[in-house]
This record gives structure tokens, sequence and C-alpha cells, in this order.
């Protein structure tokens, strides 16, 4: 089945105690816009970046989450979630964004983008929410949303179909990668598997295995 796009989403700059960035700017209040939006590869047009040395760059130049990952946390809080409530550019509607395999590559639009790393909760998030044992609760719920870098710079807009255009044989998930880094080491090794995994990334699992060994 292919899924699609149910919003794209632009930050509106919130000045807040939290935010990450030294300036106490953040970009993580995203909100629907309407038309297309042109995706390139160092990120979204029109879009605002607080934090650079942690968010944003070509390995993480889109953010997506789903739909129906983020219908599950306005049950488990209680209140409803917008699409950009994450924090996300692109909020998907039946696309498994958790099983998405590292380097899997979607055509959405007339941008094709690829599947690079989970996203990390941080203080910031926790901050925009209001809850303060959200880093926790997020890393057991274990759905993270994935970063996409954009192989092919185009427009994108709501109800653009997402297509798996191509799908790495090696496996290894969004979901695997975020456990891995998170609540289970044991699966440390399998993601060296996939080569398109960011090196940053890569280097970070080398370390822990040294570490561990």
């Amino acid at each position: 089945m292919t899924g699609r796009l149910a919003s794209v989403n632009i930050a509106v700059v919130t000045e807040a105690e939290w935010a990450g960035d030294a300036s106490g700017r953040s970009g993580i209040d995203k909100r629907p816009v309407d038309g297309q939006v042109l995706l390139r590869a160092d990120g979204v047009a029109g879009d605002f970046i607080g934090e650079r040395a942690h968010h944003g760059g070509p390995d993480q130049a889109v953010y997506v989450y789903a739909e129906e990952d983020a219908s599950w946390w306005a049950g488990e809080i209680g209140r409803s979630i917008r699409p950009g409530g994450f924090g996300e550019n692109l909020t998907t509607y039946a696309v498994d964004v958790t099983g998405a395999v590292i380097g899997e590559q979607w055509a959405v639009g007339s941008a094709l983008l690829q599947v690079t790393k989970p996203r990390t909760p941080c203080t910031t998030f926790a901050g925009f929410w209001g809850m303060p044992d959200l880093i926790r609760r997020f890393t057991a719920r274990a759905t993270p949303g994935a970063y996409l870098r954009v192989l092919r710079e185009g427009e994108v807009g709501a109800g653009d179909p997402v297509e798996v255009v191509d799908r790495p044989a090696h496996g290894v998930t969004i979901g695997e990668v975020f456990r891995a880094l998170s609540l289970e080491p044991e699966l440390l090794p399998r993601l060296l598997d996939a080569p398109d995994l960011p090196e940053s990334t890569r280097e970070k699992v080398r370390r822990r295995l040294a570490a561990r060994s």
C-alpha cells in the first residue's frame, strides 16, 4: 500500500527558556502549510532550525513522523496533537516509518528522499510538550520518527503519495537503530550492516562496541 503525506509543516520560531539554541530560539513548533514546499539537500525551504549542532544538515534534512504514532500519543497523554506537534516536517499516513529500512528511498511529489536515522529525543522536545519525563516515555515507546536525506530536490505537498521505490536487502530498520542505541545494545553489531547509516552514527556504534568488548 502506498501511503501519503497528511501535511507538510514549517516552523514557527519560538523563544523559550527550554529552547536548545544559545539564543533561546527553537524551530520545534511546526505548523501545517498549504501548497507545495521545496525540499532541498540542506533542509526544508522556509523552515527554521535553532540548534544546528544537533539538528539539520544533509543527513537530517527532513524529519518525518507517522500520523498513526501521533494518534497513539494523543491517547496516551489525553490531549490532541496537531500535525507538526513532534517537530516533524512531514506527517505521513499509512507509511511504516518505524519499520522503514535505513537507505530506503521514497518518491514524494517531485522529490526523492532516503531514510537515514531515527530521531533522538531531547530536552527541547520535553520542554515544548511541558512533560519532564517525555524523554523516558518517548524512548520506551520506541516510535521515534525518521530523518531523511534529499537525494533529488523537489516540491511536496499534503496529499502527495509516498512510494517506496528502493529498499536495501540488509533490513536494518529505524526502529532497530533506535532500540540498539537506547534500549537493546545487543543489537549494535547489526547496525554496521547498513551502509547508508550516517557516518557519525556508525562511529558511535563502533565506539560503543569497542567499550563493550
